[in-house]
């Protein structure tokens, strides 16, 4: 029996879903369709010209199109196309790895190449169960993750995740071995009687007693976001917070686990966030992804350091993880010929340049509007948090949509950008994020803020009560 199908997409039903075969994210509205894209502009299949300032979620580091790139996996492909990591490596991967680590950072030497960044998390967790198993000491099992955190949405990552609406379906798969702890958010949570040095050592407080409840000998890794991206809007942490969380936990025997997935790979201005950090010397294990391939193949990371590469091969010599796609030949061709491209252009220069623009410029136009609070980040990876009463720090109520309608009349007035992705915590927080392309020119960077001022002028005009 033969079924005829309709094959019209994204046809409109009187409900405002579309007919397609695709079971979209949203079911609320019908999804803008991109046809095309160039440096960093996408085109949709109406005409309409959007500027990505936010690089999708902060992935579009070349913009979106780059002969380069395409080019490189088409010579991938033509040579091999691929290759089960189970006792086959390849150039591409070989050379990607090379690439990222040739120096070393933080004493980090190891690569294992992954898919999404859910699955480099899920990756680093076992990584780093495995490594006390190896060590001899397998009770140390126990997870201590920030609130209001984001690791992923695996069921893995969001066992370390505080990201409280995206757990709340999952509660039950929810993993009983992971405590939370405050994270350094001092716009929010730094009382007005402290100053950062007593707000820093009442996070290093927590951090040490949950340590001492739990019992050093059980906890195996503290996992924290260098930068927190979508759940509280790129915090940079308080002046020696990383330094000191490092301290603590080399003093009780536990691995340093960074998350720049979204934060790290250049957007700060330095290959890696932490690199901004003064005197930090660098974690255990650090995961990335995002910009390590720019968007153009889907690729992340796990980065460790070599006492915990030395502990698995001195002793079960096999790495107990594994995918079939792991070390992708194409995905680490794409990778690789965008780093190169980062380099030989000096891409890090031009974020830290923008950068310095985009924060110049967002405070003089921005910080005078009535719902702007605390505009914060480093190099190309900025948020803008609203709030009900900036001058009270009086947040808005939960649900109240201002971001939300935010990021709508942007992409109305031809900007892409990021906001709140759903309930995070016990801080409500309204944000918008603006992490454009590295390729991101001095007049590009001066219209995403006119644009940004139009959109939230025109939202506070409304006439809504927010």
């Amino acid at each position: 029996m033969t079924i005829k199908l309709d094959q019209t997409p994204h046809k409109v039903q009187a409900n405002g879903h579309p007919e397609s075969f695709i079971f979209h994210r949203s079911q609320r509205t019908k999804p803008a369709n991109i046809i095309s894209g160039s440096g960093i502009k996408f085109t949709l299949d109406n005409g309409r010209t959007i500027i990505d300032a936010s690089a999708g979620p902060a992935v579009a580091c070349l913009g979106h199109s780059e002969p380069r790139v395409a080019q490189a996996v088409m010579r991938q492909m033509e040579s091999l196309s691929y290759a089960y990591s189970m006792g086959y490596t390849t150039d591409a991967a070989e050379d990607l790895a090379a690439h990222v680590l040739h120096n070393r950072p933080g004493g980090l030497g190891k690569a294992i190449f992954v898919n999404s960044g859910s699955e480099a998390t899920d990756a680093a967790l076992k990584l780093a169960t495995q490594y006390w198993i190896e060590a001899g000491r397998p009770s140390k099992n126990q997870f201590i993750a920030r609130k209001q955190s984001y690791h992923g949405n695996t069921l893995g990552a969001l066992c370390v995740s505080g990201h409280e609406s995206r757990r709340e379906f999952y509660q039950p798969w929810m993993s009983k071995n992971v405590t939370f702890v405050d994270p350094c958010y001092a716009y929010r949570g730094q009382g007005s009687d402290e100053t950062d040095a007593q707000y820093l050592q009442r996070l290093e407080t927590e951090l040490e007693e949950t340590i001492v409840r739990i019992g050093s000998d059980n906890v195996a890794a503290f996992i924290l976001e260098t930068i927190p991206g979508t759940t509280l809007g790129c915090v940079p942490p308080v002046p020696g917070y990383l330094s000191a969380m490092r301290r603590i936990c080399d003093k009780h025997g536990i691995l340093l686990m960074l998350d720049e997935i979204m934060c790290g790979m250049g957007k700060t201005g330095k290959m890696h966030a932490w690199e901004c950090e003064g005197d930090f010397r660098g974690p255990d294990i650090q995961t990335i992804g995002k910009a390590l391939g720019g968007g153009f193949v889907p690729i992340s990371g796990v980065l460790a350091s070599q006492k915990i590469f030395d502990a698995i091969a001195q002793g079960s010599q096999t790495l107990a993880h594994g995918h079939t796609f792991q070390a992708h030949p194409n995905a680490c061709a794409a990778a690789l010929e965008v780093q190169k491209i980062i380099a030989e252009r000096d891409l890090l220069g031009n974020v830290a340049a923008r950068g310095e623009q985009l924060e110049r410029e967002m405070k003089a136009e921005l910080s005078s509007l009535p719902h702007v609070g605390n505009i914060r980040g480093r190099g190309l990876f900025w948020a803008i948090e609203f709030m009900k009463d900036p001058a009270a720090r009086t947040p808005f109520a939960r649900g109240s949509g201002y971001s939300d309608r935010v990021v709508e009349v942007a992409q109305g007035l031809g900007l892409n950008i990021l906001g709140t992705l759903g309930h995070t915590g016990e801080y409500h927080v309204e944000h918008v994020i603006i992490s454009p392309p590295y390729i991101i020119s001095q007049e590009e960077v001066s219209e995403v803020v006119r644009l940004l001022r139009e959109t939230i002028v025109a939202v506070d005009q409304e006439g809504k009560k927010w």
